[in-house]
């Protein structure tokens, strides 16, 4: 088994025997059903374990769950966004909220020898988990913040909204005319909370071939960004699809003004996977980004080859 498939299931193995059969009740539920593609990442109830009510040593084990699928940078930024949304309803309430309103699942048996999973959502997190002994997979995975600037000056996904601008600026007038696909940026994602999410709805854009050398170095930063939300191994993997596939075949379409504090909107497409990322909400202060594994999503390849190699075994 994979580290990031140990530290799953020990994670799960822990949050689960801190419940009560009520809870349990609510968190369990079947990998194989497909109501579980049904997702969202705006405000309102989901099925499951709502954090809102865990005590804080349900919540600390909660929380380590979900940094297990993560690096340590990409947990640090799903983290993030349910520190965000706290600073949100106190801007909005006047007062500290109570809980956090996120709601896991756990899908299938951490203890079994077949696939299971786990996922948490809620207003602008969305992480769906597949473990299987050879690989961990976490797409759809959706990261938000409002505001994307807090009143203390962080910004969670600043690094993501300043790589892509920075290519966009940098672009001369032919580069413009391929890589910028609109003055004004969409109102959301393009792909929003789609199960199956298609490329052929995002902007064309530009070429990696098309770009300068520095230019691509910052577009393969911004790629990096993305896939080192997950561990790892799973993230180099994806990165070497990506170079085998061939880095000609990644696309950049940047939408707005580059001016820092305007609507903007980018997106990157390659044959395996697709980045969205989309600030104009609140005059360019509520960001939305997404990673989808064209493949991968819902644990697509893992669960595959799983049921490939059951159906060929003498």
């Amino acid at each position: 088994m994979t580290t990031a498939a140990i530290d799953a299931q020990r994670c799960a193995r822990a949050l689960l025997a801190s419940l009560d059969d009520q809870q349990r009740d609510l968190v369990r539920g079947d990998l194989a059903d497909p109501g579980l593609r049904r997702w969202t990442y705006l405000p309102g109830d989901r099925p499951g374990l709502s954090m809102e009510h865990l005590t804080s040593a349900q919540h600390a084990l909660a929380v380590e769950l979900l940094r297990s699928a993560h690096s340590p940078e990409g947990g640090d930024l799903a983290v993030g966004v349910i520190e965000v949304e706290r600073v949100r309803r106190e801007l909005a309430t006047g007062s500290p909220p109570a809980g956090d309103r996120y709601w896991l699942r756990v899908l299938g048996d951490p203890d079994g020898d077949q696939p299971w999973g786990w996922r948490i959502n809620g207003h602008h997190l969305a992480v769906h988990v597949v473990v299987g002994p050879a690989a961990v997979t976490l797409t759809p995975h959706f990261i938000g913040s409002e505001p994307a600037t807090i009143p203390s000056g962080r910004r969670i996904l600043g690094a993501d909204e300043d790589l892509a601008r920075r290519l966009a600026a940098g672009f001369d007038p032919d580069q413009g005319a391929l890589g910028i696909s609109a003055g004004l940026a969409p109102d959301d994602i393009l792909t929003r909370d789609d199960p199956v999410a298609d490329p052929a709805v995002l902007p064309t854009g530009i070429g990696w071939d098309h770009l300068r050398p520095e230019q691509q170095d910052i577009l393969g930063q911004l790629v990096r960004r993305y896939l080192g939300r997950a561990p790892a191994p799973y993230a180099l993997a994806c990165w070497r699809d990506a170079e085998a596939a061939g880095l000609e075949r990644i696309r950049f379409a940047w939408a707005g003004p580059t001016t820092p504090g305007e609507g903007h909107y980018y997106c990157v497409r390659a044959p395996e996977f697709l980045i969205e990322y989309d600030n104009t909400q609140d005059g360019g202060n509520h960001a939305h980004s997404v990673w989808r594994h064209l493949r991968d999503d819902w644990g697509g390849d893992l669960l595959h080859d799983h049921y490939a190699r059951r159906h060929t075994a003498p």
